[in-house]
C-alpha cells in the first residue's frame, strides 16, 4: 500500500500564518541565524536588581550569543554591564557566578577594573608601554543596559540598539500597578532541556494545553470566564492575555487570602515579550521566565519567583510555599510542561520528516485562539527574511515585508 501523507495534503488549507516548519525548531543553520538577527539585537532580561543588592555586587550573565556578561551595582547605585572579558589577552575576568568585589582582576596577568568598567591597574604599566598603553583607553567593553519596570535589568549587545522603552512599548502595560512596589527574588532555578526555545515560549503564549494539567482543569478551565479572556497583541512580537481570579478550592477545599498590590485575590496574569520572557502572575507570588538558546535543539530556562520587598516573614513563607507548590523543580505543573516540550522535540529531531505544525485555533482571540502564535512568527519571519510555514522557500521576502499587524489581520 503506498503511503501516503494527509498531513501535507490537507493542512496547506490553512492561511500561511496559521503553521509553520517544523524545521524551525531543528535546524541548527536557522539556530545560529536567529541569534545573529534575532537574539544579538532585543532585549534580554539578565537579572532583576534584587540580585544585585549592595554596592559592588556583581552576577554574570551568558549571553545566548555566547559572550559572558558581568553585571555590577557601583558605588553610585547604578548597574552596568560589560562583556566579561579581560581588555589585555581576552581573559575571562569573573569566574563565579555571582559576589562582591570593589575591584575586578584578571588571574592571568593582573590587570585591574573598577564598577565603572575602567582599568585602574596594570602592573608595570609604563615599564611595559612607556605610553604605548595607558589605562584610560582600555577599559572594559559596556553593553547597553536599562533597569525597567519592576526592577529587572535588561541588556543589549546592539549598540545602535532602540531604547528599552521603545522595545516593549506598551506590552507590559497591564502589569503596571503589580510589578509597581519594590520587588525581589526569593526563587531561582534553572533548567536545561532538550528542546528548541521557541517550543518552550509557545507553550507559554497557549492556553490550550491546560488540558494536560489536572491543577489548571480544576482551578481554570473548568471555572466561570476562563473562556472570555482576550489575548492582546502588541508590536515587537509581545503578546498579554487578560486576568481571571483562579479557583483553588476546586483544587485544595480553599481560596487563597494572601494577594497581591493592585490585584485581585487569586488573579491570573500573562505577558509574552518576544522572543522568550514570560511575566506570570498568579496571585500570591510571580514567576518570571527567561531563556537562553543552547542549540537548535537545547535551551537553558532560568526561572524567578518574586515577592514584595516589604514582606513580612510570614507573608513570604507564603507565597514561597505557593510559588514552589505550583512551579518549583517538583512542582505541580513546570515539569509537566517541561517533559511535552522534550516529546516535541524527539518527534521533530533532525532526520524525521519535515512536517506541519498547527497554530491554527481560532476562537475571537480568547483564551484557546492561538492568535499570540501567530502574532510570535510573524514577528520572527519579519527579523529572519524567512517565512516560517516555508522557511526555505521562495516566499521568504514575502514574510520579511509583512509587519505583525498585517500579519494578525488573517489570524
Amino acid at each position: 500500500m503506498p503511503r501516503t501523507s494527509r498531513q501535507w495534503t490537507e493542512y496547506p488549507k490553512l492561511p500561511s500564518t496559521h503553521y509553520v516548519n517544523s524545521r524551525i525548531y531543528t535546524d541548527e543553520d536557522l539556530h545560529r541565524e536567529e541569534i545573529e538577527k534575532i537574539y544579538n539585537k532585543v532585549w534580554l532580561i539578565a537579572c532583576h536588581e534584587s540580585e544585585l543588592p549592595g554596592k559592588f555586587d556583581y552576577r554574570t550573565f551568558m549571553h545566548p550569543s555566547g559572550r559572558s556578561l558581568v553585571l555590577i551595582r557601583g558605588e553610585d547605585d547604578t548597574i552596568r554591564a560589560f562583556y566579561n572579558t579581560c581588555s589585555h589577552r581576552g581573559n575571562t575576568l569573573v569566574q563565579e557566578p555571582a559576589g562582591n568585589a570593589k575591584r575586578i582582576t584578571c588571574v592571568f596577568h593582573h590587570w585591574s577594573y573598577d564598577a565603572h568598567g575602567n582599568c585602574t591597574d596594570i602592573p608595570r604599566e609604563a615599564a611595559g608601554y612607556a605610553g604605548r598603553v595607558c589605562k584610560a583607553n582600555v577599559g572594559l567593553r559596556e553593553v547597553k543596559c536599562e533597569k525597567g519596570l519592576g526592577g529587572f535589568v535588561w541588556v543589549n549587545i546592539d549598540d545602535a540598539c532602540e531604547p528599552l522603552s521603545a522595545f516593549l512599548g506598551d506590552a507590559l502595560e497591564d502589569l503596571q500597578v503589580e510589578l509597581a512596589p519594590p520587588l525581589e527574588v526569593f526563587h531561582y532555578h534553572q533548567a536545561v532541556i532538550d528542546t528548541n526555545y521557541k517550543l518552550w515560549h509557545d507553550t507559554n503564549r497557549e492556553l490550550y494545553h491546560d488540558y494536560m494539567h489536572y491543577h489548571n482543569r480544576l482551578t481554570g478551565l473548568s471555572q466561570k470566564g476562563y473562556f472570555d479572556r482576550v489575548f492582546h497583541t502588541y508590536p515587537n512580537g509581545h503578546v498579554q492575555l487578560d486576568s481571571m481570579e483562579i479557583q483553588y478550592q476546586a483544587y485544595r477545599g480553599k481560596q487563597r487570602t494572601l494577594g497581591w498590590p493592585g490585584a485581585t485575590v487569586a488573579c491570573h496574569k500573562l505577558i509574552d515579550i518576544f522572543p522568550g520572557t514570560t511575566f506570570i502572575l498568579r496571585a500570591p507570588s510571580m514567576r518570571v521566565d527567561t531563556m537562553t538558546p543552547l542549540g537548535a535543539n537545547k535551551v537553558m530556562i532560568e526561572f524567578r519567583g518574586l515577592g514584595l520587598k516589604s514582606d513580612t516573614p510570614e507573608d513570604r513563607a507564603e507565597r514561597l510555599k505557593e510559588h514552589n507548590n505550583l512551579w518549583g523543580p517538583f512542582g505541580l505543573n513546570l515539569h509537566e510542561d517541561l517533559f511535552a516540550n522534550e516529546l516535541q522535540t524527539r518527534a521533530m529531531r533532525d532526520g524525521a520528516e519535515a512536517a506541519h505544525v498547527l497554530h491554527a485555533r481560532e476562537e475571537n482571540n480568547t483564551t484557546h485562539d492561538e492568535i499570540g502564535m501567530r502574532q510570535y512568527y510573524a514577528e520572527w519571519g519579519r527579523r529572519m527574511g524567512r517565512s516560517p510555514h516555508d522557511p526555505y522557500g521562495k516566499s521568504a521576502t514575502e514574510t520579511a515585508s509583512q509587519t505583525p499587524t498585517k500579519a494578525m489581520a488573517r489570524a
